[in-house]
């Protein structure tokens, strides 16, 4: 349980420092670039990577379509923080799960259990209920920053499983090329910026930027640590990690930050630990 409550640490951690980005005004470009030099060096240092197993026969579309979207969601990410705040945008991640569920049962044709549907059907009011806001007449409805989270995580979820099933490349190696990808295209954003944008480049987000990228890279890593760990009971690792993030990250949003929160609110963040619960349970039952 000790990597699961670090993996869970190391994710809020990043939502709390994104969260710092609206008080402080980062350069959130320059700080994901930073992010992914850093976690593309931890991830050469700790896994050795063998990128000579790396050929055309490869999975490059995944690969490509992976380094696109990282960078891309994790803009997304910053944008939903900023704007509706730690709470519902890690519940909107967390709840991201349902988009390779619903692909297992409509592309892939796997049956379903009554645990299972039952998860799906509580967690679906979960996502209104939780991202509920009173908007007044000159407030910008913000919604769509944790729905675009929700599905752009949900992909990436897919596209990851898929590389975990390529049986010639470790997926340590897979995870290695991914982020030369996103650093490439982080790189390039970062570039636009600086050139185009006229935003200079600040020591403030290098050294945001690095604590992110451990943090990122922390969480990677003790969530394959707990994994190998649990190796007989992954479903503890699925129940422990989800059900965590959003309690930790929904007590750091209230208390730490002063997110208010409604009624409706605390009624989906209750259906959506239910709806986690019930979809775990539905992976042990099926063992």
């Amino acid at each position: 349980m000790f990597y699961i409550v670090l993996s869970i640490i190391c994710s809020v951690s990043v939502g709390a420092l994104l969260k710092f980005s609206k008080r402080y005004s980062f350069d959130i470009i320059q700080v994901i670039a930073v992010n992914y030099i850093l976690a593309l060096g931890l991830c050469y240092i700790t896994f050795r990577p063998d990128v000579s197993l790396v050929n055309s026969s490869s999975p490059w579309k995944i690969y490509i379509g992976l380094a696109v979207l990282l960078p891309s969601v994790f803009l997304l990410l910053a944008s939903s923080i900023k704007h509706i705040g730690i709470v519902k945008t890690d519940i909107a991640q967390r709840l991201s799960l349902f988009i390779p569920i619903l692909a297992a049962y409509f592309i892939f044709k796997e049956n379903f259990s009554t645990l299972k549907l039952m998860g799906l059907i509580v967690g679906f009011p979960a996502i209104f209920l939780t991202l509920s806001k009173k908007q007044s007449d000159t407030q910008e409805n913000r919604w769509i920053f944790p729905v675009m989270v929700l599905l752009g995580f949900g992909i990436i979820d897919i596209l990851f499983k898929q590389i975990a099933l390529e049986k010639s490349i470790p997926y340590t190696t897979s995870l290695f090329i991914v982020f030369c990808g996103a650093l490439v295209l982080a790189l390039c954003f970062t570039i636009y910026s600086v050139f185009v944008k006229k935003n200079p480049i600040q020591w403030k987000n290098i050294i945001i930027g690095a604590f992110l990228g451990i943090l990122n890279f922390g969480n990677i890593l003790f969530y394959l640590k707990a994994h190998k760990a649990f190796s007989e009971n992954p479903s503890t690792v699925f129940a422990a990690m989800n059900l965590g993030v959003i309690v930790l990250g929904s007590l750091v949003g209230i208390l730490a930050f002063k997110e208010k929160v409604t009624l409706k609110n605390y009624i989906g963040i209750v259906l959506a630990l239910g709806s986690i619960v019930l979809i775990t349970l539905s992976q042990i039952q099926a063992k």
